[in-house]
């Protein structure tokens, strides 16, 4: 085992991890735009979108494309060149390199070859969205984009579901509606959720409540932007804490949501770990043995 020292004078280059702004271009660092200057070859995610970003900050380092569909090939050239002297500066689209963005099988490479892999800190939507939601920032979970249909989405939902931590979800305009239909189904309609769109631009904006809240506000309201998903973390004790009459009401959200009443009885019945027939008696006022 052998410790790597970021800064120190070798034959090697370096690979430097720069984030980019978001949105708004006044968050590019000092540093990020010194560090573009400096180096020998700037990999990009997609060249046009980068060379827009080095043109404004006046930059004239050479481009190189990088991205999920030229790792294969890409990888090998770029560790070649920093093997033989050269600084290359990563970028992707929008914020922070490997976080739901292409990088991490270059960081991967390049320390398996012994090269210093230098990160910047700067913008990402993911910690910029959670500490202005006004639920729990630690400690949380980072999820990213939820698998889109089948087993595999299903399962991260139960799995998220049943977390403690405040979980981070990123989301489409397109899909939004869909996947706040399925937390509610997995995560209850009470749980509190934060939805955060278009972050450090002109029409950014927050929408706070419960995920029953959120759902009735697009039933009148088209989603616009790219959305980070604040969700709470599952209380440590649900079922010890719902009084009847929070019961009752947890049942009525669900119905106003959109689930049918045996539906919504049965899935509260589940979260509080009790028998179906208890919450139905108690919703439906009716008092009986429930064995």
């Amino acid at each position: 085992m052998k410790e790597q020292k970021s800064f120190v004078d070798n034959s090697k280059g370096c690979l430097f991890l720069v984030p980019t702004p978001i949105g708004n271009l006044n968050d590019m660092t000092y540093r990020a735009v010194q560090t573009l200057q400096d180096a020998d070859l700037v990999a990009a995610e997609d060249t046009r979108n980068t060379k827009n970003l080095l043109n404004h900050f006046e930059i004239t380092t050479d481009l190189i494309s990088f991205h999920e569909h030229n790792t294969a090939q890409r990888i090998p050239e770029l560790v070649e060149k920093m093997n033989q002297g050269m600084n290359i500066a990563q970028v992707s689209d929008a914020g922070t390199p490997s976080i739901s963005d292409p990088g991490k099988e270059l960081v991967k490479a390049a320390i398996k070859a012994e090269i210093a892999v230098v990160p910047l800190p700067g913008a990402t939507a993911s910690t910029t969205a959670l500490i202005a939601s006004g639920i729990s920032p630690q400690p949380f979970y980072f999820f990213g984009f939820l698998p889109r249909k089948g087993k595999e989405r299903t399962e991260a939902l139960v799995n998220l579901a049943n977390r403690e931590e405040t979980t981070i979800v990123y989301e489409s305009p397109y899909r939004v509606k869909k996947t706040l239909d399925d937390l509610s189904e997995k995560f209850g309609a009470d749980r509190q959720i934060t939805l955060a769109r278009e972050l450090t631009k002109l029409h950014e904006a927050f929408l706070r409540g419960s995920l029953a809240d959120v759902i009735e506000y697009y039933q009148d309201n088209e989603p616009k932007g790219e959305y980070v998903l604040i969700i709470a973390g599952k209380p440590e004790v649900q079922s010890d804490t719902m009084s009847d009459g929070q019961i009752i009401q947890a049942v009525d959200r669900l119905i106003e949501a959109g689930n049918k009443p045996n539906k919504a009885i049965k899935e509260i019945a589940a979260q509080n770990e009790l028998k179906k027939q208890e919450v139905y008696n108690l919703y439906h006022n009716i008092e009986g043995s429930t064995d």
